[in-house]
């Protein structure tokens, strides 16, 4: 059920023009959302308590849309929510309710994928269980014979949306709890507070959630791997075929039966790539779309044109996007190097540097780069540039990731959470 909204203010400040909205009231005899901790709804706040930004920017606090002033506005979309953000430079362009909680579908793969890449030795061969082969919803038919490979069930998992693959993944790294364990780790680490998963697949689970802004995030982090951009922009690749895959597959039954018998078993099939924009859309190196009766359609997807990377994120569509996706991706192409930007792409908290006396007091992780987080180390904001640069590499272009936001308390709606697509 989408929320209903009203308009509360439209304010020009800094060059940003912000449309705030306020949640309807509940209906009458509607349950009430259960308050929960700071940091499980997706929020921070500093280690002394000084800190008061959203993660970010403060402007990504807004339920609306939030767009640069004195130029056009984003092209209209039916999504609840997203983000449209320069992948090099981590600027948000514009958005509308960011930090807002919604059912992720299958883009939480993109945060199993993400987690179990550096883990996982590509080339090792697993065997699933009967329970990683029987899971509902979207799956590539995987059976439990060892014939595959992770780098085989990495592709399923992010070309075919397969369910499957996620749960034989999650089972090569050490089973589905310390897989979960891990995935929401990462997303603390990528500073994606608005993130709680609970499958590794996207299955809707009660308390299962993410934001536009967190899966903008997950997908900035995967595409400096090689191998998530490798299985992302990879229209047709070949799958591990059963033994009995000539028996079973019902496509094959239309041949008769002695040509049948006379073939010579395939080695593998053939899997086609979800996302419909690549070889469609100019410059699409792909990522990531889900579907489910509860979460609706959603969608993350990054392009590059003349050096440059544009992501967009949407959440909570009702039908089809791809149309309102490309002319999303067209206006942040248009836009890019020439708006204030409304926000900022966070960097990942940087690991602890180990210290080299037992008895050192190791310093609070850096939070990034407010004012209410820069006094909480001690700096004068004023003189303090807005972040640290972190190089990544995107399809051979350096991502200069720019830390900005702050930890803080800031408003959540979440939506209720079936099989994800």
């Amino acid at each position: 059920m989408r929320t209903n909204h009203r308009v509360l203010a439209a304010v020009t400040t800094a060059g940003v023009l912000t449309t705030a909205l306020l949640g309807a009231p509940p209906a009458a005899g509607a349950p009430a959302v259960p308050d929960l901790a700071s940091r499980e709804t997706g929020t921070a706040v500093a280690e002394n308590g000084t800190g008061n930004g959203t993660v970010g920017g403060d402007l990504l606090a807004g339920h609306g849309i939030i767009a640069p002033a004195g130029v056009k506005a984003p092209p209209k979309t039916e999504a609840s929510s997203y983000v449209i953000a320069d992948a090099e430079t981590g600027q948000v362009l514009a958005a509308k309710d960011p930090h807002g909680h919604y059912l992720p579908a299958s883009t939480l793969k993109t945060l199993t994928a993400v987690t179990l890449i550096p883990k996982l030795d590509k080339n090792r061969k697993v065997k699933p269980s009967e329970e990683a082969c029987n899971v509902e919803g979207s799956a590539v038919g995987i059976v439990p014979e060892p014939i595959y490979k992770i780098d085989d069930l990495m592709r399923a998992l992010l070309m075919v949306s397969g369910n499957d693959a996620a749960v034989a993944l999650a089972e090569a790294n050490g089973g589905l709890k310390k897989t979960l364990a891990d995935m929401n780790k990462e997303a603390r680490r990528l500073q994606a507070y608005d993130t709680v998963a609970k499958t590794p697949n996207g299955l809707d689970q009660p308390g299962q959630r993410s934001s536009a802004y967190d899966l903008a995030l997950i997908a900035r982090a995967g595409l400096a791997m090689p191998d998530f951009r490798e299985y992302v922009g990879t229209k047709v690749a070949k799958f591990p075929a059963p033994k009995d895959y000539l028996k079973k597959d019902k496509k094959k039954k239309r041949r008769d039966d002695a040509e049948a018998s006379e073939s010579p078993r395939p080695a593998y099939y053939e899997m086609a790539n979800h996302n419909r924009l690549l070889g469609r859309y100019k410059g699409m190196l792909g990522v990531k779309n889900g579907w489910t009766s509860k979460a609706l359609g959603s969608f993350v997807g990054a392009a590059r044109r003349d050096g440059h990377t544009v992501i967009v994120a949407i959440m909570h569509h009702p039908g089809g996007f791809w149309e309102e996706v490309s002319k999303l991706l067209d206006w942040g192409f248009a836009a890019r190097g020439k708006v204030t930007p409304v926000g900022e792409l966070v960097a990942p908290v940087p690991d602890p540097k180990p210290s080299s006396s037992p008895l050192a007091v190791r310093p609070a992780s850096p939070t990034p780069g407010t004012a209410g987080a820069a006094r909480a180390r001690g700096e004068d904001p004023a003189s303090k540039g807005s972040g640290v640069a972190t190089p990544l590499l995107i399809g051979g272009g350096a991502l200069v990731v720019l830390a900005a936001g702050a930890y803080g308390l800031r408003r959540r709606r979440r939506t209720p959470g079936d099989a994800a697509g």
